[in-house]
């Protein structure tokens, strides 16, 4: 919860200085928050050998990583003119487990037994962009066509700790990893609005693609509804839930097989804008 208390304090002193009420624009020249991401992934994996198909695993279930977690997350977004908006936004995951497997698992061309006990670990990075045109503009509210693209980087590791009878295995001896660039791009589209003469803004995005870019055949929907509340004329606070869903097949030199991954969760930030 740690990245999560900055958030929550400068939220909490907002509220005890807000000033009055004043008129909000659906549309911020620029505008930067920072703030926490209570995420929860659902990911699936399948990493596939040389020559057999490996097992499809999920990382919690049959892995132990926990994936309800609290991590920060910092973006952006600028609008050069009047119709055209940039955004940028990034943030950083890891988790490990340890679990004993009740069936036999097949992973990168490595057979873990059924019964062995397995120490896994990943590392999940996520780097956003995305343009909106505006091309309606009215004065409490605005809608046009995004496009927008999330690129993760996954890096997954496992190793045999103990065998099938419980007895200790050489640090290494039985392991094996893999990493994948995963692009997620959508084409969708945006819509903001202000409620009446109000310091509150609210949002939505929406997207949908099917690709195949650089031996990866993906489908994934992107959604994400927010509020804003802005109390002071440049600072204000921000809580959005936002849901992505990738499924994809690979056939890389770092990664042969299949990813599932949902990606949702609460965000809670401060916000500065001009």
């Amino acid at each position: 919860m740690k990245a999560l208390r900055p958030a929550l304090l400068a939220t909490a002193l907002l509220a005890i200085a807000a000033p009055e009420c004043r008129a909000l624009e659906p549309l911020d020249t620029f505008s930067a928050r920072i703030g926490g991401y209570v995420t929860d992934f659902d990911t699936k994996m399948r990493a596939d050998g040389e020559t057999d198909e490996g097992t499809r695993i999920d990382l919690n279930r049959d892995l132990g990583i926990g994936q309800d977690n609290v991590i920060a997350i910092v973006g952006a977004s600028w609008r050069p003119w009047e119709k055209h908006e940039f955004g940028l936004s990034y943030y950083q995951d890891d988790g490990d487990g340890t679990r004993r497997i009740d069936r036999d698992i097949e992973f990168d061309g490595v057979v873990y037994p059924v019964s062995s006990t397995l120490s896994a670990s990943l590392d999940l990075d996520a780097y956003e962009a995305s343009y909106t045109y505006w091309a309606m503009d009215r004065d409490s509210w605005v809608l046009g066509p995004r496009v927008g693209l999330v690129w993760y980087r996954v890096a997954l590791g496992l190793e045999l700790e103990l065998d099938a009878n419980g007895q200790p295995v050489g640090s290494g001896s039985v392991s094996s990893s893999v990493s994948a660039d995963l692009p997620a791009p959508s084409i969708g589209g945006s819509w903001r609005w202000v409620p009446g003469n109000s310091d509150w803004r609210l949002s939505a995005d929406v997207g949908y693609f099917t690709t195949n870019i650089d031996n990866i055949d993906a489908d994934i929907t992107t959604g994400r509804f927010g509020v804003e509340w802005f109390p002071w004329e440049n600072w204000g606070a921000s809580l959005d839930y936002t849901m992505r869903r990738i499924e994809a097949d690979a056939q890389r030199n770092s990664f042969d097989g299949n990813f599932r991954f949902i990606d949702s969760g609460l965000r809670l930030g401060v916000v500065y804008r001009f």
